[in-house]
């Protein structure tokens, strides 16, 4: 079946840095294009970026751009986030799914907690 396994959260200051890392399994991962996704307490599931089937192709919220990355390597199914300049605001549980709004399908995500 199809999963996801997010990992590369913690603690950290603001203005510090992280990579977030998303495994894949149970479906031709190089044949569809990928999101990350976050969810801070209280507020609604917010799309943070996207990336094409190949990576040629990224694009990124307003509230990060410029400050995440988006990447993935096909060979090892995995998408990646690298996080800098991290803010407070942040602070969220983040999850990757398949970037068809259809799918239904999440990974059990990872905390991101941003904090003096």
């Amino acid at each position: 079946q199809v999963q996801f396994v997010e990992s590369g959260g913690g603690l950290v200051q603001p203005g510090g840095s992280l990579r977030l890392s998303c495994q894949a399994s149970g479906f031709t991962f190089s044949g569809y294009a990928m999101s990350w996704y976050r969810q801070a307490p209280g507020k609604e599931r917010e799309l943070v970026a996207s990336i094409g089937s190949t990576g040629a192709s990224t694009s990124y919220a307003d509230s990060v751009k410029g400050r995440f990355t988006i990447s993935r390597d096909n060979a090892k199914n995995t998408v990646y986030l690298q996080m800098n300049s991290l803010k407070p605001e942040d602070t969220a549980v983040y999850f990757c799914k398949r970037r068809n709004w259809s799918d239904d399908y999440w990974g059990q995500g990872t905390q991101v907690t941003v904090s003096s």
